[in-house]
């Protein structure tokens, strides 16, 4: 099935993924602890994969949310 979105609903879909890999990126925070982190790199690798996996996407770079779900 393919799902069709609108350019500004494709646009919010790509900055909340880009959130994804800038947190991801960005590395652990002093105020969070190694428990905390690791929840948190996985639900946020998770939530890439299943962004990647959409069909609407059109010319978005998907690379940096491809690397950063691995």
């Amino acid at each position: 099935m393919i799902d069709t979105q609108t350019p500004e609903q494709i646009a919010q879909h790509y900055s909340a993924a880009m959130d994804s890999v800038n947190l991801i990126n960005g590395g652990k925070p002093a105020m969070m602890s190694d428990a905390e982190w690791a929840d948190c790199l996985s639900r946020n690798k998770e939530h890439l994969k299943i962004m990647v996996a959409k069909t609407y996407w059109t010319t978005e770079n998907l690379a940096p949310l491809q690397a950063a779900s691995e």
